[in-house]
């Protein structure tokens, strides 16, 4: 690479993924969940006594309870099936019997309260597990093996939060890095293009270059992202510049 040029790449870093990224508030999702449960729990309390009335005046029928929200089993899944929830049976009542999914007894038989189904499905739309999360970003980062996942997720270099149980994964998270992964480089892999078109520098000179702003990046969990099309203007521009010579 020519020595004594400076080459500037003018670019306002403007990505509206890497922005609700960065955006991301862990602290407000946990305390936003928290307190759905804290809600959830008064109702439950609401909807239990009810059920329980309605036991003592031996009214107590399937039927009258899904009125007041309580759900058999069976139909609880049911529902959650119509609704695009990917379960099984089997795995549903293994949650239901270690207390994951909230239920109640009313009588001899065990109900799941409508709150709980809601809560359940309004997770899995705005949340991965970890492993979903994992076969998701694998898809367009297939270099990573589910145990370095699990690393950047301890070391939060990949949000997440747990509710309940559960460690969870944003889907916007997921979302934002799948993208980075298909439209920017790692210094590591800017460097390797580089050096594929023909173009020699060693990392410290080009991290110096990332340092004065004079190659456009954007940080995310303490790593320095180029976009592709900035490593392809450099490229362009290194190659005008040996031209000219």
């Amino acid at each position: 690479m020519p020595r004594g040029k400076r080459i500037i790449i003018e670019r306002k870093m403007d990505d509206e993924y890497v922005d609700k990224l960065k955006s991301i508030n862990l602290d407000r999702i946990e305390n936003s969940y928290n307190s759905r449960q804290n809600s959830l729990s008064s109702s439950l309390a609401n909807v239990f006594n009810e059920a329980q009335a309605l036991y003592q005046k031996k009214e107590l029928s399937d039927d009258a309870l899904e009125k007041k929200g309580l759900y058999t089993i069976q139909n609880a899944y049911s529902l959650l099936r119509q609704n695009g929830f990917g379960i099984s049976f089997r795995a549903f009542g293994g949650r239901v019997e270690r207390g994951t999914v909230t239920s109640m007894k009313v009588g001899k038989k065990r109900y799941i309260p409508i709150d709980a189904l809601n809560t359940m499905m309004n997770l899995r739309d705005e949340f991965y597990s970890i492993r979903d999360a994992f076969e998701t970003y694998k898809k367009f980062n297939s270099k990573i093996n589910y145990r370095a996942f699990i690393g950047r997720i301890e070391k939060r270099s990949i949000p997440s939060v747990k509710i309940g149980t559960k460690r969870l994964v944003p889907r916007d998270a997921v979302d934002a890095l799948t993208h980075v992964a298909q439209s920017y480089y790692t210094v590591t892999q800017a460097i390797h293009r580089l050096s594929k078109a023909g173009i020699g520098i060693k990392r410290n000179a080009f991290e110096r270059r990332l340092d004065r702003n004079r190659i456009p990046h954007t940080k995310i969990a303490g790593r320095r992202f180029i976009p592709m099309d900035v490593v392809d203007e450099l490229i362009e521009k290194e190659n005008a510049l040996r031209a000219r010579k």
